[in-house]
């Protein structure tokens, strides 16, 4: 396969490093603006501060809207995209089960935050059957997923069950691990993909006075221990599959896995319902040589010492939105500073700000809200993405009968909430 050194990154359960500042590369909606949730509990009051003030709320008004909620209890990035499956949850109608199925969790700390979004909101959730699944090819990533999620109290599945592994998470919530996504039993399911995409293999291709010809990799007959690029002398069956005929760009990074990974998740919303939210660095189809080597956080030559550095490509936000085939409706890429402001992120820094007694404190803030909002940092470089099924935005019937129905719901963080 062309371009296999990609796909070690993957398989070794690897988790992309951080890229140089001109791109700088770190969990963007799982970042924290303070030094921990810890940290934000006791500038809050204690960690249970915020949930006796809900109480209290709830008890004298009734319930809130999720905008109200998210006013209140926004005070961590990484529970913002547990608050969006919330959000769509209930948009959907409140199913009665729900399962949270994560791409290649890393080392399940996201998972994580949104099983503490679930616990706070656990009388939201009441009357719903939730369960995690992670699918995840690491034995040693699932065994430090394993650990945080569950304190390791984990037993094998039988032969028989898709399932590896399965344990119960600290909230209570029943977790299962797979090796594919085919594996995951069919449900009404919100699936995450959070840096998964950019770690699977590419196929790279440039047009020529000849056509379009695939790249390729090869040994530098100058330097018989070293690997170069070259061109294939003539198409390739890649070149006749994957190139579209609308193409401009001289130059172009197919990913043939995302596109069915992305087919299959499309099948499934549209047939069981549920979402998929993707969070990446990518583009709309507008870039062109984005393959990269990164050893010890530094960029590092793809072809040099294979096997030693993680190898990304950003994703073509554009190929996923086109191999959905139309079976979803897809919202984004929205860049992760329009998506996090939409989600309430500004509101979440002044809340803590007011609580923070220092001014170190208070400026640690103010550097990790520029590093996440900031365009020539990471408010323009990650991107955030939706498949949703199409009636969550259109009624079925609202052609015919415009005024039948009341509006939907905006989604959150693709459209800006109103925090009155």
């Amino acid at each position: 396969m062309v371009l296999p050194l990609a796909r070690r990154a993957l398989l070794a359960g690897r988790r992309r490093l951080p890229r140089p500042a001109a791109a700088p590369r770190a969990p963007a909606a799982a970042a924290r603006l303070s030094s921990g949730a810890e940290g934000e509990a006791a500038a809050a009051g204690g960690p249970g501060a915020m949930l006796r003030h809900l109480t209290r709320k709830l008890r004298a008004s009734g319930p809130v809207t999720v905008a109200e909620y998210m006013r209140e209890a926004l005070t961590n990035p990484g529970q913002l995209i547990g608050v969006w499956y919330i959000s769509e949850w209930m948009a959907m109608g409140k199913p009665s089960t729900l399962q949270l199925v994560e791409l290649g969790p890393g080392r399940g700390t996201l998972t994580e935050d949104i099983l503490r979004v679930f616990k706070q909101l656990s009388s939201v959730l009441s009357k719903c059957d939730v369960s995690v699944h992670l699918v995840e090819v690491s034995p040693k990533l699932s065994e430090i997923q394993a650990v945080l999620l569950t304190g390791g109290k984990v037993q094998p599945s039988p032969e028989d069950e898709s399932a590896y592994m399965k344990g119960i998470s600290k909230t209570g919530i029943p977790i299962f691990w797979y090796r594919d996504i085919q594996d995951v039993p069919p449900g009404y399911s919100f699936y995450l993909a959070h840096e998964f995409f950019d770690a699977l293999p590419i196929h790279k291709f440039q047009r020529t006075e000849k056509g379009w010809r695939e790249v390729l990799v090869d040994i530098d007959p100058q330097v018989p221990d070293q690997l170069r690029f070259v061109l294939s002398p003539s198409r390739t069956p890649a070149t006749q599959n994957f190139i579209q005929p609308e193409e401009t760009r001289d130059h172009v990074e197919v990913c043939p896995e995302a596109g069915v990974i992305v087919q299959r998740l499309a099948s499934r919303i549209e047939k069981d319902g549920g979402a998929a939210l993707v969070a990446d660095y990518g583009h709309d189809g507008t870039k062109t040589d984005t393959f990269r080597g990164f050893r010890n956080h530094q960029l590092h030559d793809v072809l040099s010492a294979p096997g030693t550095a993680d190898l990304t490509a950003d994703v073509d936000f554009s190929y996923l939105r086109k191999m959905a085939q139309g079976k979803t409706a897809t919202l984004g890429p929205i860049k992760q500073r329009e998506f996090l402001k939409n989600m309430g992120i500004d509101l979440r820094l002044q809340v803590l700000l007011q609580n923070s007694g220092d001014t170190a404190t208070r400026e640690q803030l103010l550097h990790s809200y520029d590093m996440l909002m900031n365009p020539e940092k990471m408010g323009d470089c990650f991107n955030f993405f939706a498949l949703l099924p199409h009636h969550r935005l259109v009624h079925p019937d609202k052609k015919d009968k415009p005024e039948s129905k009341s509006p939907l719901p905006p989604v959150a963080g693709f459209n800006e909430l109103l925090l009155k």
